[in-house]
């Protein structure tokens, strides 16, 4: 038995959930208890390994964050103090430079009261540390990644109408932790509209990632009718323009004269982009993807340089850091900033590519293998990206409440949802070689967008896909 606290609190661990010496029975609740969380999620077909690979990335994906706090409801803050729950539990291991993208929207339909417990883990850390959490493990901050992205955990909480926190506080709490001047270039980033990359390392990388979750922070405002903070957040929130250079058509580090950094190659790996490198940190705006697309020149272009994404390839000879693994082209699925990418050709009225790739991620990317994973799971979002891909949705903007569609991996999927409604995804005329979507209705009726919305999911709605083996029409009117 473990505790965070003490010895004491490690003995009423133990008493409390080993009360007997009964292996097999420990053994027999384990496995009734992982089938009851597995069984919220139905995947229907043909393929052994898929339905090996969906349901091992549900399971991956409930392996953090952890709980903390003893069974007395005592844990140790960042403050190295003890403290005390009341009636909620405290999680741990937030690996959210990650885990925000895709694996914290399928907690909220998959344990939407752990989400409530989450919020308040990182509201108490707020109080014990002055600040909301980067990278908390054990208790403690890590600070190993970038951003402040409990912001958007808590955002997406809030819109999604996930109750049992203060929204009052939550939001006070994410505009103090970006106003923290003195923290990692906050305040030259509020002052030039860009973190200067002679006084900031990851400098690109944050000012992109500091700019989404400002508009997080702009879309809570908005919703609780806090204009100023709003229009405050949300001009921060195209600050990603400021680091946009159009005669090289990347997101390029600039000095705090504003002079853009010389010799920049956008396929060098280097310490101005977290773990990546141009090509791949330069899609980074999903809280304004038509903006993006305008600077680069329209949708044609955009187009055009997604593909060379996808096609430049590295050289042979061509050393590539551990994170960047999965590669096909410049992107790198074995890292977390190209996560999204795929989706982006929805935007541009190519959903045929968004099929093409998710279909062949899913397919060479994660196999019923050891080592089957391309990269580090990093706490479930590896495998989030998975479970939702193979829905055929995907959360490109995870506090936009959307999901761009891209193509299903089995005949059905189906997710039981904590108000008792059912999702539930369908694909006709399936198979493996079916990959691109002919059209789609959603609960009978033929549909229009090119996403999904939560308001649907959680109304237990039915959306149908049409499969076929060629490339099908764009069959939404708007993106």
């Amino acid at each position: 038995a473990i505790s965070g606290v003490d010895i004491d609190g490690a003995k009423k661990n133990l008493a409390a959930e080993a009360t007997t010496n009964d292996f097999d029975g420990y053994r027999a609740a384990a496995k009734s208890m992982w089938n009851k969380e597995l069984s919220k999620m139905t995947a229907v077909g043909p393929n052994h390994d898929d339905l090996v690979n969906f349901y091992t990335g549900l399971y991956h994906s409930m392996l953090a964050p952890t709980i903390y706090s003893d069974v007395d409801g005592r844990y140790r803050g960042p403050d190295m103090k003890i403290h005390q729950t009341d009636g909620w539990i405290n999680y741990s291991t937030f690996s959210l430079w990650d885990t925000y993208r895709t694996a914290h929207p399928l907690y909220t339909y998959m344990h939407p009261e752990r989400v409530k417990d989450m919020v308040l883990s990182f509201l108490a850390f707020y109080d014990e540390a002055g600040r909301l959490p980067v990278w908390n493990f054990q208790g403690n901050e890590t600070d190993m990644m970038i951003g402040y992205h409990s912001v958007p955990v808590i955002v997406e909480a809030y819109l999604k109408g996930i109750k049992g926190f203060d929204a009052e506080r939550a939001l006070e709490a994410c505009v103090k932790t970006a106003n923290i001047d003195e923290y990692r270039s906050i305040g030259l980033y509020k002052q030039l509209g860009y973190v200067p990359y002679n006084k900031e390392g990851e400098s690109v990388s944050k000012t992109l990632e500091y700019a989404f979750d400002d508009y997080a922070i702009a879309l809570m405002a908005k919703a609780m009718g806090k204009d100023s903070i709003y229009n405050d957040f949300y001009r921060r929130s195209q600050f990603y323009r400021n680091q946009y250079n159009k005669e090289t058509g990347f997101m390029q580090p600039r000095d705090d004269k504003g002079n853009w950094i010389a010799n920049f190659d956008p396929k060098e790996y280097t310490e101005h982009i977290t773990e990546s490198n141009g090509w791949q940190y330069v899609w980074y705006v999903p809280q304004d993807v038509e903006g993006l697309i305008e600077m680069a020149g329209g949708k044609e272009p955009f187009a055009a340089k997604l593909d060379s994404m996808f096609t430049l390839v590295p050289e042979e000879n061509e050393e590539l850091p551990i994170f960047s693994t999965g590669m096909i082209g410049q992107y790198a699925h074995g890292n977390e900033p190209s996560h999204h990418v795929i989706y982006l050709y929805n935007a541009v009225n190519q959903p045929w590519k968004t099929q093409q790739y998710a279909a062949q991620v899913m397919n060479d990317l994660y196999r019923n293998a050891p080592h089957g994973i391309c990269g580090n799971e990093d706490c479930g979002q590896m495998s989030s990206w998975y479970v939702f891909s193979a829905m055929g949705i995907y959360p490109v903007n995870p506090v936009a409440l959307r999901y761009e569609i891209g193509t299903p991996l089995f005949e059905s999927v189906s997710m039981k949802l904590d108000n008792g409604k059912e999702f539930k995804v369908i694909a006709h005329n399936f198979s493996k070689e079916n990959i691109y979507v002919q059209g789609v209705k959603v609960n009978g009726q033929v549909y229009d967008k090119s996403y999904i919305t939560n308001d649907q999911i959680m109304s237990g709605a039915t959306v149908e896909f049409e499969m076929g083996n060629k490339p099908g029409p764009v069959w939404y009117n708007n993106y």
